[in-house]
């Protein structure tokens, strides 16, 4: 990503656009259902539509604009937000129902074989994603009104216990595990800790929180409904495994598989643990910078 780019007023503002709700979102939880029911019935559901204008402003910032991914970005938050209206009122026992692990499927499956990355120039990839997490936070938070998710960023010292407490269980395991594998390998040296903080940060932001608000908030929240929590657990981080089939090779990357689903697990017992997103958010990042850092 060219920095030079990132600083066009059109980025920029695509760059807002993305960030606004999801922050609002992250930083005020309890406002999302209300504000998004005040809202008629068929402007709570076209609303989301709004989510292509980022695509819009980078397309026109990059000259690389395709009437069909405007209409991509405009009905797919919009479906996706009709889909869980219709989910709130089919299923009054709040259980989980099938539109809601439909959507779940669509965005996962988009993000994980990249169906939308060709619309993005490149380095922007990661604009799509964040549009797909708006929409689901959107639809899930304010349209379904899904509870139990924990999608709360006021990190707590909780939460730091919790996060730190599933990493030292993970690495127990996982170290030897990985060593073993030949997917794991010391570096000769610690990385500078400006460049650690950083790389911490990014992943916090823009691969913890929308995987584990993913993984956890809704997919293991709902399943719980239906397998309780030991099956719900083991079925999400055995998913969440296998949506790294593809990682850093050009086959099915079976070590990156294994490793990733006893991660889920650490994840899902840490989100469990007082359902807050924030505690797995700590021990994903941590992890994943460790890994990028000093492991891989």
């Amino acid at each position: 990503m060219d920095p030079h780019s990132v600083l066009q007023p059109d980025v920029l503002i695509a760059a807002l656009i993305i960030l606004v709700p999801f922050l609002y979102a992250a930083f005020y939880p309890d406002r999302v259902p209300a504000a998004a029911q005040a809202l008629p019935k068929p402007l709570r559901i076209a609303a989301p539509a709004l989510l292509c204008l980022p695509y819009l402003f980078v397309a026109r910032a990059f000259h690389i604009f395709h009437w069909q991914w405007l209409a991509l970005y405009a009905l797919l938050p919009a479906g996706v937000a009709f889909l869980l209206e219709q989910a709130r009122w089919a299923d009054k026992g709040n259980r989980g129902n099938w539109r809601d692990f439909l959507v779940l499927a669509v965005l996962g499956l988009a993000v994980d074989l990249r169906w939308f990355e060709p619309a993005w120039p490149h380095g922007y990839a990661a604009f799509g994603k964040m549009l797909l997490l708006d929409a689901g936070i959107f639809a899930f938070l304010g349209v379904r009104k899904l509870d139990g998710v924990g999608f709360d960023l006021r990190v707590r010292g909780s939460d730091a216990a919790i996060g730190f407490r599933e990493l030292a269980f993970y690495a127990i395991v996982a170290v030897p595990l990985g060593l073993g594998l030949g997917f794991l390998h010391f570096h000769a040296a610690w990385p500078q800790p400006l460049r650690a903080i950083g790389a911490f940060v990014f992943t916090f932001l823009f691969i913890a929180i929308p995987e584990e608000l993913f993984f956890r908030g809704w997919l293991q929240n709902l399943l719980e409904r239906r397998l309780g929590g030991f099956g719900a657990l083991l079925m999400t981080a055995a998913l969440f495994g296998l949506s790294h089939w593809n990682k850093h090779t050009t086959g099915f990357n079976w070590r990156y598989v294994i490793m990733a689903a006893i991660a889920g697990i650490s994840y899902g017992r840490a989100w469990r643990a007082q359902r807050r997103v924030a505690a797995s958010c700590l021990t994903h990042a941590t992890v994943d910078t460790l890994w990028s850092l000093w492991l891989r």
